[in-house]
């Protein structure tokens, strides 16, 4: 189905001639229309303007595409005005990604206090990476910095998340704990293989690097249990039996509760440094600045 906004946008670069002058009338970014402009051409299948350095020129199929729908268009947009104040006007708009734990552990309980609207995605981080370069989204909490110097994105290090080894407060790490007090990392890795694991699918690479800096070695066998997300185990180890490996600050509430126990930090310290990525070209810095606020103080 197409998307009235693809419309909007082939209006704005129709009538203003380039996609940076679209860009400045639609409230958007320079690669955002250049996605829409590329969605339409792609679902009907014909080529709507010639790309040259300076201007966007019409085709003949644009021609006759823009004045089909012109009418049509100017009555919305008038409807609108009419009817209701624009979003623009009244509540900006932020669209952010992150893990979907992060974002129920720290910004979920912060909307209600929000004075502008927010759209939320959860993903691979090199997929909302490059949904923040095409300008799709404003935000990214991510632990993996790109290099690219013709990119757009900023990178800005805010704080840390530290893995650590977790146990339900069920499981018996009487034998662990006496390995790990007398350093005895073969004797360790034995005893841990012997309970039953917990991973989830996007933790995978910060269970390995765990167990290479501990155990110089790579895990030589596969969690019994992957789940969706860390939050699912966590309410799985809460007062149950079973180990994993898990940001700390994911877990610190119910470590409090006793409903858990943090067993190990590691020999080595497994970090991860956590970055706020935006675009430098992002018109709403204001709002921005409120995420990182909240980010900031419940990350200390």
């Amino acid at each position: 189905m197409v998307n009235l906004e693809w419309y909007r946008t082939f209006k704005e670069v129709y009538e203003n001639g380039t996609l940076t002058k679209a860009s400045i009338a639609l409230y958007s970014s320079q690669p955002g229309v250049s996605v829409h402009l590329n969605a339409l051409e792609a679902y009907i299948g014909k080529k709507l303007f010639e790309r040259t350095s300076r201007k966007m020129i019409p085709t003949e199929d644009g021609k006759f595409l823009y004045e089909y729908i012109i009418e049509s268009l100017n009555k919305l947009e008038i409807a609108e005005q009419h009817f209701k104040r624009t979003t623009q006007e009244t509540n900006p708009s932020i669209n952010i990604g992150m893990c979907s734990e992060m974002f129920q552990l720290i910004i979920e309980p912060e909307i209600p206090k929000l004075d502008f609207d927010l759209v939320a995605r959860f993903g691979a981080h090199t997929d909302l990476i490059k949904d923040l370069n095409n300008g799709i989204l404003d935000l990214v909490i991510t632990p993996k910095k790109q290099n690219d110097k013709k990119s757009l994105v900023e990178y800005v290090p805010f704080s840390k998340e530290r893995i650590i080894l977790i146990a339900g407060n069920k499981t018996d790490t009487t034998e662990i704990k006496k390995h790990i007090e007398a350093n005895n990392l073969n004797s360790l890795e034995a005893e841990l293989l012997k309970n039953s694991w917990y991973s989830s699918s996007n933790e995978m690479e910060h269970f390995r690097r765990f167990w290479f800096e501990n155990f110089n070695k790579k895990p030589s066998f596969k969690p019994n249990y992957i789940l969706p997300n860390i939050t699912s185990i966590i309410r799985c180890l809460s007062n149950e039996n079973g180990l994993a490996l898990v940001p700390g600050f994911l877990c610190q509430k119910e470590i409090s509760n006793k409903e858990i126990n943090l067993v190990w930090e590691g020999k080595v310290k497994t970090e991860n440094t956590l970055y706020f990525a935006s675009r430098t070209d992002l018109k709403y810095k204001k709002e921005l600045e409120v995420l990182r606020n909240i980010f900031t103080a419940k990350m200390k």
